[in-house]
């Protein structure tokens, strides 16, 4: 009797296991994000129009400062610069002083800007990255002095001035606004973000005191800001002209007191009040082109956060 082995039933094929996948989400960003953008003839006449516009009142000021009066005040004005600009410039150069005036307002400029430089990264060191009783209600304070109009505190500046035997010299310009409410509350902000608490504890533990990481920290990370409140302290200060013409006299003046003077006659010589106008400007504009580049990369360095 012989045995046989039961048929074998074949196998069923099973459909391979894959891994599990959680479903894509929807990228946030829009393909091509990061590059960089490329301008339209929409920019290109907008940037046209705001470039021209920016520079108009500067060419009409050349071309009024290079003309007579009669011409500039006629019916049809000129739109061309004319040739009297070097007669017009050397007028409003004697007749106003420009001299003394231009030398006073550099020294004046120069002095609040630093000054300001100096207390404003200080108190927003401080501000920002000091943990002390009182900090809270004090930068509270400080802003809130930005809402008061300067125009209240003329009469009691100008008595204490008096008092201090300042008037008509321009230690009374320059003690009044050697720190600003607005430079201690724009550097408080950029230090916030810009420097962190772990650079500082790392600098205490190597034994640095507080002027230390002032002097080899702070600095040089605020330079950038620095260099955006210096610019905008130096050109405010400049232009200055009500309390610069409340404290000082004729005999020692400011370019801006100096050029009130000009225009400040009966009958007032247009062209020449443009040719001083034009000599008041240059100094900014010079100024600008040395520092520019450092302040739009000191701005746009506030702007990029990463």
């Amino acid at each position: 009797m012989t045995m046989t082995s039961p048929a074998k039933v074949p196998e069923l094929a099973l459909p391979a296991r894959t891994p599990h996948r959680a479903p894509k989400r929807a990228s946030r960003f829009k393909p091509g994000a990061g590059k960089q953008l490329q301008g339209g003839p929409f920019a290109y006449i907008a940037l046209a129009v705001v470039g021209i516009g920016s520079l108009l009142p500067l060419y009409w000021t050349l071309v009024a400062a290079s003309h007579t009066q009669d011409e500039v005040l006629a019916s049809t004005p000129p739109f061309l610069p004319g040739g009297r600009l070097m007669h017009n410039l050397d007028a409003a150069w004697t007749q106003a002083h420009l001299g003394k005036a231009i030398v006073n307002s550099f020294i004046v400029s120069s002095c609040i800007t630093v000054a300001t430089l100096f207390f404003c990264t200080l108190a927003g060191y401080a501000f920002a990255k000091m943990r002390f009783r009182g900090r809270g209600a004090l930068m509270t304070g400080v802003i809130a002095t930005l809402t008061i109009p300067p125009q209240l505190s003329v009469v009691p500046l100008f008595m204490l001035m008096s008092d201090l035997g300042w008037s008509g010299s321009l230690e009374s310009v320059i003690f009044p606004t050697l720190v600003s409410a607005f430079g201690v509350f724009f550097m408080r902000q950029y230090l916030s973000e810009a420097l962190p608490y772990e650079l500082i504890e790392a600098a205490k533990i190597d034994g640095a005191n507080n002027f230390r990481v002032v002097l080899s920290i702070v600095l040089p990370v605020a330079r950038p800001a620095m260099m955006v409140l210096g610019m905008l302290t130096f050109v405010q200060a400049w232009n200055d002209f009500f309390w610069p013409y409340l404290a000082l006299n004729q005999q020692n003046p400011t370019l801006q007191v100096a050029l009130g003077q000009l225009s400040a006659s009966y009958t007032p010589d247009q062209s020449i009040v443009m040719a001083g106008a034009l000599i008041s400007t240059l100094p900014l504009l010079v100024v600008f082109v040395i520092f520019g580049k450092r302040i739009v990369g000191g701005i746009m360095s506030g702007a990029v956060k990463g």
